[in-house]
């Protein structure tokens, strides 16, 4: 039996994909470690999101997205040609995802104001994971200031995070539920 510790990294490195050891505070360590917690926020945002919006039909293919953009990140550029054509981008192709974001937005009313993060447990969820998804871009892009990040690890961050915003909404006017707006006191 193989057991799950290795003890390899109790002193703050860890190994990277062809072999290379980096401190675990290490910018590519941010960037794939941010998209693990995104990851797990959308498996429990799995469990609110209603039939209606199809995201429990899209978010299964979201999160294995992520993990392969994880292990594009975990993998130093001259290395990434071995990870194989299934292990180097997303399936969700950025021109499907905003057609469903313009399907998505078509659900909600207009915005007339900014939109805080609340309404039903489903929205609140969409918004924690958008808000992890737009760290994971930005660590991304720090990462890609030290090594070449593919350009669509990038689009695909961006527009997830889009994604997300338009899915909250959708689930608010799905619940019957208003958006929380942002107003300006005074």
């Amino acid at each position: 039996m193989s057991r799950l510790y290795t003890r390899t990294g109790d002193e703050g490195m860890t190994g990277l994909f062809g072999g290379a050891r980096v401190s675990k505070a290490h910018a590519r360590l941010e960037a794939y470690g941010t998209l693990d917690e995104l990851n797990s926020v959308i498996g429990v945002l799995r469990l609110h999101v209603s039939e209606a919006s199809e995201a429990p039909q899209r978010l299964p293919e979201v999160q294995n997205d992520l993990f392969v953009i994880g292990a594009v990140l975990a993998t130093p550029s001259e290395q990434v040609a071995r990870l194989g054509e299934k292990m180097t981008r997303p399936t969700w192709a950025i021109a499907a995802m905003e057609a469903d974001i313009d399907r998505l937005t078509s659900m909600a009313p207009p915005m007339v104001n900014f939109v805080l993060p609340g309404g039903c447990a489903a929205s609140a969820y969409a918004h924690l994971a958008r808000t992890l998804c737009r760290r994971a871009e930005r660590e991304a892009v720090a990462l890609a200031a030290l090594d070449p990040v593919p350009p669509a690890v990038l689009m695909y961050l961006n527009r997830l995070s889009d994604w997300l915003f338009a899915l909250s909404r959708a689930e608010n006017a799905l619940a019957q539920v208003g958006d929380v707006e942002w107003v300006p006191k005074g």
